[in-house]
């Protein structure tokens, strides 16, 4: 069939829009564009958030979102594009978790949503309007997809894992000086 259908569409309108606020948000982080606070605000920002070394993982997460979002939206490399994404988004939903899941309340709705818009396009294709489609699919193979979303997501849980324990390590050293506080005030 070579006339494109609703589905093939449908899936460029998805790539086109996940791919775009993706890409913006990711290279806010990687050259401070749309406001952003480049590299060095953004790994300030990372170590503050326990993502560390905090350069690093502003260069981490900008190339996984511009990078990512960018092929996503030209549909070239879907499966590792859509990864990528979807765990880039993940570990920004990490930090949003402790806000509930409303935007405005700080949660952690519009990267949840983003993680699952681009794992979704991972799964199901780019569609015939799609790089990948034109270059006869070389870098979006069925077995790329679990091979994409696996490693992924191992190094997710890690990294995510790793800022987490950081997080409660803080925590737990900001609540023991209280402690420590009040029982010297107490004696």
């Amino acid at each position: 069939m070579t006339c494109f259908d609703r589905s093939d569409l449908g899936l460029l309108l998805l790539r086109l829009g996940t791919g775009g606020v993706l890409a913006a948000h990711g290279t806010q982080k990687l050259f401070g564009w749309f406001g952003g606070g480049g590299l060095e605000g953004t790994g300030t920002a990372m170590e503050a958030m326990g993502y560390t070394p905090g350069k690093a993982s502003a260069v981490a997460a900008g190339l996984a979102e511009a990078g990512g979002g960018t092929l996503l939206a030209l549909g070239l490399a879907t499966p590792a594009a859509g990864a990528a994404a979807a765990g880039a988004m993940v570990g920004a939903a990490a930090v949003h978790l402790p806000n509930g899941f409303f935007a405005m309340n700080g949660g952690y709705e519009h990267a949840a949503s983003l993680a699952l818009t681009a794992a979704g396009l991972a799964v199901a294709g780019p569609g015939r309007l799609s790089l990948d489609h034109a270059l006869g699919h070389t870098v979006n193979r069925r077995w790329m997809v679990p091979v994409a979303l696996g490693v992924t997501a191992a190094a997710t849980l890690a990294v995510v894992g790793a800022r987490n324990k950081r997080v409660r390590e803080a925590a737990e050293g900001k609540q023991e000086a209280l402690f420590e506080e009040f029982e010297e005030f107490e004696e």
